[in-house]
């Protein structure tokens, strides 16, 4: 019987998220089965594993929203064992278990076929957030804006930011604007932002329907009372693309910068991304689009955890944080 480590969350007799050890038994049904070898650090996984977080229904849970391995079992025709996988999305690491362990089980729908060359660490060097910063470039290209125009990055230092930031420099766009509270952050200049500005400089005091006609796109990860105050600044034309909700789920706004000045708000969902779309974004990433060596990273293994999770929620957590499942004791 094979035993091997998982990272899981418990809510009695008392909540709990630590290092236990499993057996292939205790694992979920599934169509595939995957020997883990990388996964990441987003925000909803600090979420899943902090009290309350309002991410996770059902107990215990392994969190982790992306896993990437190699396939060992498979009761599926379309993978064999050997095959090089990675999941991001669907319900792993909320309600089925996800990457934070050495195995899982998952449907065989949930899995992308890695191409040759693209490693695992390669795949959860982007994760989720890079997935998602690849999505809201996409829709950001269909405004077919001018390379100099100003585009505003929130959340800059986080992963869907600086990947977003990444992407448009790999793109030719020479105007990006980083938002973030870490303006000395000299490695969103190295990655591509042109300046870093804090909310105090963005947010007026107070928000008008109709401010000047600063940016032409903003890709957002906040949410909340910068949002609102960011779309009355959006130029005729332009849109927002709307990645995350780290300062609230509600804005306060008119229907002024729309109608008056055709901006469109796109929403960015990565979780249930189409199968046909998910697997082109991916190859576009590991290729055209490969920026995974300009990215900020770091890796730690499932012990580590723990500390990793608290930085994020407390707002110290920088770029992208890579797992290495597999080297854990």
């Amino acid at each position: 019987m094979t035993n091997f480590s998982t990272f899981r969350v418990m809510n009695e007799p008392n909540f709990t998220a630590s290092l236990t050890t499993a057996t292939l038994d205790e694992l979920l049904a599934g169509d595939v089965l995957v020997r883990v070898d990388y996964s990441d650090v987003n925000y909803k996984d600090a979420l899943a594993a902090k009290e309350n977080g309002g991410v996770i229904r059902t107990y215990p849970m392994t969190p982790g929203i992306d896993l990437a391995g190699e396939v060992v079992d498979s009761q599926s025709a379309d993978f064999a064992p050997g095959d090089q996988v990675l999941v991001t999305g669907y319900g792993l690491g909320v309600s089925h278990p996800g990457g934070y362990s050495q195995f899982q089980r998952v449907p065989a729908e949930w899995l992308v076929k890695r191409s040759a060359g693209f490693s695992a660490k390669d795949s959860m060097t982007y994760g989720t957030a890079g997935f998602t910063a690849a999505l809201a470039v996409q829709e950001l290209e269909q405004l077919h804006l001018a390379k100099d125009a100003a585009i505003l990055v929130t959340g800059a230092s986080g992963g869907v930011g600086s990947v977003s930031i990444a992407l448009l420099k790999k793109l030719g766009y020479t105007n990006i604007v980083a938002l973030s509270r870490k303006t000395d952050a000299q490695w969103l200049l190295d990655l591509g932002a042109a300046k870093i500005v804090s909310p105090d400089e963005v947010v007026p005091e107070k928000v008008k329907p109709l401010a000047k006609q600063s940016f032409a796109a903003v890709i957002d990860t906040v949410g909340g009372p910068l949002l609102a105050a960011v779309l009355p600044q959006i130029a005729y034309g332009g849109g927002a693309f709307l990645c995350g909700n780290a300062g609230g789920i509600k804005i306060e706004t008119t229907v002024l910068p729309f109608i008056l000045r055709g901006i469109r708000v796109i929403g960015i969902d990565s979780v249930n991304v189409s199968h046909e779309i998910r697997s082109a974004l991916w190859e576009k990433l590991a290729g055209e689009w490969n920026v995974i060596d300009q990215l900020y990273t770091k890796a730690i293994t499932l012990e580590d955890l723990p500390e990793t999770l608290a930085a994020l929620l407390a707002g110290t957590h920088q770029g992208r944080t890579i797992v290495e499942v597999s080297q854990a004791q």
